[in-house]
């Protein structure tokens, strides 16, 4: 069987594992393949002796759930320093775990992030509803803890840590180290919770002589050498405005070099961006502020400049909660005071401000030191990838809206946006890829598809017809796109016309928005086009969604669920299952934000 057939049904092999190993050997020259055919096949004669295997006992199980991957990060970290220790570590993706396996676990701990309004990420989706359901085993063998990861900016902060934490303590099993629930400047408390579940473990384990690694803990390509920790510096070579001189949005294409680096990614995979504030918006803060830039600030171990420190290190276009309560007790402003103690307002205000218009509305002293250790440090922004290397090769590409608002007069930009629109040919950026091994063209590529993608989201679809016509795939591809104008914000129109007239594109269909008296959204094209769209998903089409979270996701599932009692004759209920079934079969994939 050709390795590109290869499926987890025909192989004791999981569907994340088969990717991984898809991925590893796509990146490998003809004499690596051989050396790498040839070690397998010794250790493999070897048998048990190659790998000295540690009873179920004496292994620790690690689990993550991760949606943009910092809880794949801090799992994976969390296993070095246990097989620096000389434990046996097991560490998988929840996506690749078999549930059922949970009753004989022994010692378990788990990293999970909550996405969206409390939502299990994508990888912990299975897991979390087979907890949850009458099917769950007592676990009464099994000592267990939890590190959750959150946004404290939204309402269920960490729900889905402590779901898990919940559900296994009800089940029977014993916590060892109690909840740990992080925000989004988290590697604080992770590394003190990591070292100590891994203190709590010691009377729990006898040390294994050696270590055994899942092939889901492996790294899967060569970029394991440069993280979100220790990104890779890039040179820009575009930042090209698409949307048209008239349209109210500016939506660059973005391309990235990446030269030596060795960096490969699949269409779905996201590019991980680090990014610096704006100088003009830093000296707004420090005027405002009476502050000096060059005063000296202490950032853990390091001393630097303020004004180094606001451009470079912390985060001044979103706000936090802990930010706005922080500064309501420094100024005691009655308005601020009165927002903070309501959880809602404060979130309210939280999506519409950013630090500078806070300092400005509610005026306190602070010194510089204050100020820096109220501000959570920058976090990089992920973005969809909108090309395939089989196209672009040592490019990236990226499709980036600019996050503009005018607040009293004044301009206010996304950081990493405004940062990425702004700059010039040959500058650098710091980037890591951030696999998405939940959004993923089929393992059969004559598969039809169906990519649901406004705006923006309209950018993995690019990458996913790069590498289907680079493998010369004709047909079977549906694109929904929608807009406000077709003249001003048809995004890459040319080329999806190109693959309209050479056949790889079978159909698509345009939703702009304000180009008639009333509204048409994508998802009034899924209802208007639903006949059609039933038949691709009965002849086995995945479907792809990918743009805003809050509203379009919704409004494209619910569509798509009236297409399905509609044309398939199912009753609501019925309709969601069939969804569901779609879901966990891989065929129905959202990258959604």
């Amino acid at each position: 069987m050709l390795l590109k057939e290869l499926s987890s049904l025909a192989s004791p092999l999981s569907s994340g594992q088969v990717d991984k190993l898809k991925q590893l050997t796509a990146e490998l020259s003809a004499v690596q393949l051989a050396w790498v055919s040839g070690y397998l096949a010794a250790t493999s004669e070897q048998g048990t002796s190659a790998v000295p295997q540690a009873s179920a006992e004496q292994t620790i199980t690690i689990l993550y759930g991760s949606q943009t991957g910092n809880g794949r990060g801090v799992a994976s970290e969390l296993a070095e320093k246990a097989q620096a220790q000389g434990y046996a570590v097991n560490l998988v993706s929840m996506g690749d775990y078999k549930a059922r396996q949970l009753k004989q676990e022994t010692l378990l701990l788990l990293v999970v992030s909550t996405h969206g309004e409390g939502d299990a990420p994508d990888d912990a989706i299975e897991l979390h509803k087979f907890l949850s359901s009458k099917r769950a085993p007592k676990l009464d063998n099994l000592n267990y803890s939890v590190l959750a990861l959150g946004d404290s900016s939204y309402e269920f902060f960490c729900q889905t840590g402590k779901d898990f934490d919940a559900r296994l303590a009800a089940l029977g099993a014993t916590s060892i180290s109690p909840l740990i629930e992080c925000d989004v400047d988290y590697e604080e408390l992770a590394a003190a919770w990591q070292e100590s579940v891994l203190e709590a473990v010691k009377p729990l384990i006898t040390s294994a002589g050696a270590s055994v690694v899942s092939i889901g803990s492996t790294a899967s390509s060569a970029t394991s050498s440069f993280t979100k920790q220790k990104p890779y510096t890039a040179e820009l070579l575009v930042s090209q405005k698409l949307t048209g001189r008239d349209s109210d949005r500016d939506v660059r294409h973005v391309e990235i070099e990446l030269g030596e680096s060795g960096i490969s990614y699949q269409a779905g995979d996201a590019l991980g961006v680090w990014f610096t504030n704006s100088e003009q918006l830093v000296n707004e803060l420090l005027e405002s502020l009476s502050l000096n830039g060059d005063e000296q600030v202490a950032l853990g171990s390091d001393n630097l400049s303020l004004r180094d420190a606001l451009i470079n290190k912390k985060e001044l276009t979103q706000l936090y909660p802990g930010l706005v309560t922080g500064w309501a007790e420094l100024s005691q402003s009655k308005v601020l005071l009165e927002i903070s103690n309501d959880k809602a307002r404060v979130r309210e205000y939280v999506n519409n401000n950013q630090v500078a218009d806070l300092v400005r509305q509610h005026p306190a002293k602070v010194t510089a030191e204050q100020l820096v250790g109220l501000l959570r440090g920058i976090t990089p922004r992920l973005y969809s990838i909108a090309s395939s290397q089989a196209e672009v090769e040592s490019e990236v590409h990226l499709t980036v809206a600019l996050v503009e608002d005018e607040r009293d007069g004044v301009a206010r930009f996304g950081g990493a946006s405004q940062f990425l629109a702004s700059a010039e040919e040959g500058q650098q950026v710091q980037v890591y890829l951030e696999p998405n091994n939940h959004f993923r063209l089929p393992e059969n590529p004559e598969t039809p598809v169906i990519m649901v993608g406004p705006g923006t989201g309209v950018a993995p679809f690019r990458a996913f017809m790069q590498q289907r016509s680079a493998e010369g795939i004709e047909g079977n591809a549906w694109l929904i796109f929608g807009n406000p104008h077709f003249e001003q914000d048809f995004l890459y129109q040319t080329e999806w016309q190109q693959y309209l007239q050479s056949g790889e594109l079978s159909r698509i269909d345009l939703a702009f928005s304000r180009d008639q008296e009333h509204k048409v959204y994508v998802q009034h094209k899924i209802a208007e086009q639903g006949e059609a769209l039933w038949q691709w998903l009965e002849s086995g089409a995945h479907f792809y969604v990918c743009g805003d979270a809050e509203r379009m996701a919704k409004d494209v599932h619910q569509a798509l669920l009236d297409v399905v009692v509609k044309f398939g004759g199912k009753t609501t209920e019925q309709a969601e299952e069939y969804l569901e079934t779609l879901r966990a079969a891989k065929r129905y994939q959202k990258d959604v934000y």
